[in-house]
C-alpha cells in the first residue's frame, strides 16, 4: 500500500502538500482556538506539518494516517525535529478505513476527499471519529470562476464541471449534509503559486539527476505541459480552502 513514486518526486522537500502556506496553516490553528491536550485525527496527513506544528504551538496531541510510506517517514522525522514525537504519532495505512480507539476533538481530511468519494462521504468518515460537538476539517477545491468550456475543466484537472462546487455551492453542501460552517481559511493566488511552482523545480532537479529512470519520460511531459496549463486555467479558475464544521 503506497502512493505512486511520482507523488514523492513531485512534492520533493515540500512540507505542506496543498495550496496553503505555513502562515495560513498557523492561522487555521489559531482561529480554531486549540487548547493543550486537544486530540486530533488527521486523515491523509502527508508529511505531518499540520499535526507537528500545532503540537508545538498549541500543545495538541494526535495521530496522522497516510498511505505513503515516504510521507509517513517524513512526518515522523518532522515530529522528532520539532520535539513533539511524544504528542503525535503517524500510521502508514488506509485513511478511509482508520477508526481511532477513542473519539477525538478534531478530525480532518485536508485535501484528499477522494477517500470518501467526495465531500459528503468524507464527512461521514470524519463523523465516526468525532466526539459530540467536535470539529471536522475538510480541505477542498472549488470553482473561483465558472469554467466556460470543457478545455478549462480539463485544464483544471477536473473530470467534469460537476466534480467541484463554486464557493457558495460548497458552503451550501455542508449545510445540506447537516453541518455548520464555523471557520475557514482560503488559499490565495500566491499560496497556489508557491505550491504549483515548487513542483516544477522539484521535477527539473529530479530529471537532471535521473535522465534514464523509467519515469523520466512521463515527468518530462508533465514539466513541459504543467506550467502553461496552470497559468492558463487553474490559477484563475480554481480556489481551495480548509473548512471547519460542527455537526448540527
Amino acid at each position: 500500500m503506497d502512493l505512486p513514486r511520482s507523488f514523492v518526486i513531485r512534492e520533493g522537500d515540500l512540507r505542506i502538500l496543498n495550496p496553503i502556506d505555513a502562515g495560513k496553516l498557523a492561522t487555521l490553528g489559531r482561529v480554531l482556538k486549540l487548547r493543550p491536550g486537544t486530540s486530533i485525527l488527521d486523515l491523509c496527513s502527508g508529511k505531518g506539518e499540520l499535526l507537528c506544528t500545532w503540537a508545538r504551538d498549541h500543545g495538541v496531541v494526535g495521530t496522522g494516517v497516510d498511505i505513503s510510506v515516504a510521507f509517513t517517514a517524513a512526518a515522523r522525522d518532522r515530529a522528532a525535529e520539532l520535539g513533539v514525537a511524544g504528542q503525535v504519532g503517524f500510521v502508514h495505512g488506509d485513511a478511509a478505513a482508520y477508526v481511532p480507539d477513542e473519539p477525538v476533538d478534531v478530525a480532518g481530511c485536508v485535501g484528499a476527499t477522494w477517500i470518501g468519494g467526495g465531500v459528503a462521504g468524507t464527512l461521514e468518515i470524519l463523523a465516526r471519529a468525532l466526539r459530540p460537538g467536535g470539529i471536522a476539517l475538510v480541505g477542498e477545491p472549488y470553482w473561483r470562476i465558472d469554467p466556460p468550456d470543457p478545455a478549462t475543466v480539463a485544464g483544471c484537472q477536473a473530470g467534469s464541471r460537476e466534480e467541484y462546487q463554486d464557493l457558495p455551492g460548497l458552503v451550501g453542501l455542508f449545510g445540506e449534509q447537516g453541518w455548520d460552517l464555523v471557520e475557514m481559511v482560503l488559499a490565495d493566488q500566491d499560496s497556489w503559486d508557491r505550491y504549483a511552482a515548487a513542483h516544477w523545480l522539484n521535477l527539473r532537479r529530479w530529471l537532471d539527476a535521473n535522465p534514464d529512470d523509467p519515469l523520466a519520460g512521463e515527468l518530462r511531459r508533465e514539466l513541459t505541459e504543467d506550467p502553461l496549463r496552470y497559468v492558463r486555467y487553474q490559477r484563475e479558475h480554481m480556489g481551495w480552502g480548509v473548512f471547519a464544521l460542527i455537526r448540527r
